[in-house]
């Protein structure tokens, strides 16, 4: 039998507008449409899985209780529209810290497969960072998709070369409406 597909999305950049150490709930703002895409995703069979590095934590910046409330936020307003990370992995290391799961260590996807019975060879990865592409390459992921909301359109000029085997789209909108189309015609074959 085959597991569940996921959505792996990262947070910063792709869900929400990217905003440098955010961790207040009344920071967020929601990039315009992503949560109704978000429903597409779920209303189309997949779980969401929530990938992302708060590094803002290991410099200080920050309680890892600071990145939870917004998390809880997140959570609070998706499900108004009946949608909802089946979890959410934060690595709160800086980046030069030893870390379990920061990306673009693929661990979290692994976590996810193994804690959910996710089939990472029939799910996704969105980011804006080519850090969250290759967490997803790393873990042999569908596709990986870089938005180019957050930093993703600096990242698809200053990387060219490394985006080779990414698909490249305005922003969550057209990556879900996008993998629907790549599911569909997996699903045919």
């Amino acid at each position: 039998m085959k597991g569940r597909k996921a959505l792996f999305i990262d947070r910063d950049g792709t869900l929400i507008l990217e905003k440098e150490y955010l961790h207040r709930p009344e920071m967020v703002e929601f990039i315009s449409g992503a949560i109704l895409a978000l429903k597409k995703a779920v209303e189309a069979g997949f779980v969401i899985v929530m990938v992302t590095n708060q590094s803002g934590v290991g410099r200080g910046y920050y309680a890892l209780e600071d990145v939870e409330k917004v998390h809880a936020y997140l959570a609070k307003e998706m499900a108004m529209h009946n949608v909802s990370f089946i979890k959410i992995y934060v690595a709160p290391e800086a980046p030069d810290a030893p870390s379990r799961g920061r990306k673009p260590s693929p661990q979290f996807l692994f976590d996810a497969r193994d804690e959910f019975n996710i089939d990472l060879e029939r799910s996704y990865m969105i980011g804006d960072k080519l850090i969250d592409l290759q967490c997803g390459w790393n873990a042999g992921v569908r596709r990986s998709l870089l938005v180019r909301t957050g930093y993703g359109k600096e990242v698809e000029q200053q990387e060219k070369q490394k985006l080779r085997d990414a698909v490249v789209v305005n922003d969550l909108c057209e990556a879900v409406e996008w993998l629907l189309r790549d599911n569909t015609s997996e699903n045919r074959v």
